[in-house]
């Protein structure tokens, strides 16, 4: 958001914000304006430092595994309606055991993190072992995901949920 220089006629409001499509009058409380030239100064990358954990931006910034896997014997695509997140899964497997997994993720942060994590996770196990991978096992391997960003962790174990039954009608 964009602040407007111009104050409305009659207007009790020390600020008002330009929105992309609508403006929105912020009334001036205590402690306003400190808390609005605290984030201004601050570059993005550190408030995301702390909003989420080092784990996390690591997957993040350095994400393993990403991009197609032609070869895969099983590929998934789950998506979460609420928020858009997408993630496609595949996994190659060598015997019973999962030698390769890659993804695609078009989402948010922990989205692409939990995705990164999950492949890692993957790799040299069997279909069975992977079960103890769960929403809950991969927000604590990360650090812990706060309540608003948990749907990454839905999201990956909602992908090898979809592997785990592809795999098992094959």
């Amino acid at each position: 958001m964009l602040p407007c220089r111009s104050k409305p006629q009659g207007s009790s409001f020390s600020s008002l914000f330009v929105g992309a499509q609508h403006r929105t009058a912020v009334p001036n409380l205590p402690g306003l304006q400190r808390l609005r030239t605290t984030l201004q100064s601050r570059s993005p990358i550190a408030i995301l430092q702390q909003m989420f954990t080092d784990a996390v931006l690591d997957h993040f910034r350095n994400p393993r595994n990403a991009g197609e896997l032609p070869e895969a014997h099983a590929s998934v695509e789950v998506t979460n309606p609420v928020c858009g997140d997408i993630l496609k899964l595949g996994v190659r497997l060598e015997g019973n055991r999962i030698a390769e997994a890659r993804f695609l993720c078009r989402g948010c942060t922990t989205a692409i993190a939990c995705a990164s994590f999950l492949t890692e996770q993957l790799r040299n196990r069997t279909v069975a072992e992977t079960r103890a991978l769960t929403p809950d096992t991969i927000s604590e391997a990360l650090g812990g995901l706060p309540a608003a960003t948990f749907h990454g962790a839905q999201l990956a174990a909602d992908a090898l949920r979809a592997i785990q039954q592809k795999l098992s009608t094959q």
